[in-house]
């Protein structure tokens, strides 16, 4: 056991020589050093996981549902080998050497891609969470959150090219704003559909399952799918078309998402009547209006009115013109009959409007 030990240790401190091939003790040490993380990689992925994955699923909490299942772990996990090898490789290495220098760089790479993609997975799960919990009147944040997505990735992309050019990220930054025009002038479409994005995200013009109308483009369906520059609707034919984000903040759309939610649609209606056909409503017609239920309660309450007004504003002598006093009309009764005759959870105006030989009436109503 002590000789096992001995050879181990000398084979890890000096190098090793087989049939006069030399291989350096930095090698060996490295090659450990490798196989440990990755050891340590496969446990976390082949047994870890799966035990926390079978955890999670018991838990009534959806969130740690969402964490499985935008590979929120799985990712954080390719973490570890890197610390393994950042805690190691200074062991191993002389700070001050070459392959030093770039394996660090290499290292210095894999966390930033790797942090990235949990940056990701973390805007993925808010985004996802939001959307099983928002309310109602609450909009999406799908815009926002790919609106931090690009900037991740940008970040990502000049850390990146600052540990490869061994420069500081300021010096990039900095640098960045001198080609910010032609920037612009490039990626147009795409910076002016990152701010309609945002805007039809914060100022909850548009969401997810709206039905909006946009003649321009020949759109007239439900939305389906809003990115942060783009909206897709599947129109009533069961064809899909997608918009540019910003054109519906630069022009004019429909959107019937009020109809939906006060649970009716209002609707105006013309009704002519000519104006020779307007009178009084005599007894026999009273006979006949009094058969119909829906107006029997109004006749009951407003004949009292009226029979309480005209005994007490009228003199004997005045009753006896049918012009004095209060009257019901056909044309009034007709009113009330058709305010009756809808649903009364929406409200409801009629108006009247006179011309020459016609008299019209104009029923709003859900």
């Amino acid at each position: 056991m002590k000789i096992t030990e001995s050879f181990i240790k000398y084979s890890i401190d000096n190098d090793i020589v087989i049939n006069s091939f030399v291989i350096p003790a930095q090698f060996v040490k490295a090659s450990i050093l490798v196989v440990i993380a990755a050891v340590i990689f496969i446990f976390a992925i082949m047994i870890v996981l799966p035990l926390l994955e079978r955890f999670f699923r018991k838990t009534e909490t959806k969130l740690d549902d969402v964490l499985i299942e935008r590979k929120f772990f799985k990712r954080a996990f390719h973490l570890f080998p890197a610390i393994v090898l950042s805690i190691g490789l200074p062991t191993i290495f002389d700070s001050d050497s070459q392959i030093f220098d770039l394996i660090s760089r290499a290292l210095s790479l894999y966390y930033i891609i790797i942090i990235y993609t949990i940056f990701e997975s973390v805007m993925n799960v808010a985004n996802d969470f939001y959307d099983m919990n928002k309310g109602v009147s609450r909009a999406g944040i799908t815009g926002i959150v790919q609106a931090l997505k690009i900037v991740g990735l940008i970040l990502a992309i000049i850390f990146a090219i600052s540990v490869l050019a061994g420069k500081s990220p300021a010096f990039f930054i900095t640098g960045l704003g001198a080609f910010t025009a032609i920037l612009m002038l490039v990626f147009k479409d795409a910076i002016l559909g990152l701010v309609a994005g945002i805007q039809l995200s914060s100022m909850d013009l548009i969401r997810k399952g709206d039905w909006i109308d946009i003649p321009k483009h020949g759109v007239d369906g439900d939305v389906v799918e809003i990115s942060l520059t783009s909206i897709k609707v599947r129109n009533f034919d069961m064809t899909f078309t997608v918009v540019p984000a910003y054109e519906l903040v630069a022009s004019s759309f429909k959107n019937w998402r009020g109809m939906s939610e006060s649970g009716g649609r209002r609707i105006k209606r013309s009704i002519w009547f000519s104006i020779n056909s307007i009178r009084f409503i005599s007894d026999e017609d009273m006979e006949q209006l009094l058969k119909i239920k829906l107006l029997r309660p109004y006749f009951e309450k407003r004949l009292a009115e009226i029979q309480h007004y005209n005994e007490s504003e009228l003199s004997e002598h005045e009753k006896d013109c049918f012009v004095n006093g209060r009257r019901l009309t056909n044309i009034g009764t007709f009113r009330v009959y058709r305010i009756l005759l809808y649903d009364q959870t929406i409200f409801q105006l009629v108006r009247q409007k006179i011309s020459a030989n016609w008299l019209l009436q104009c029923f709003w109503n859900g």
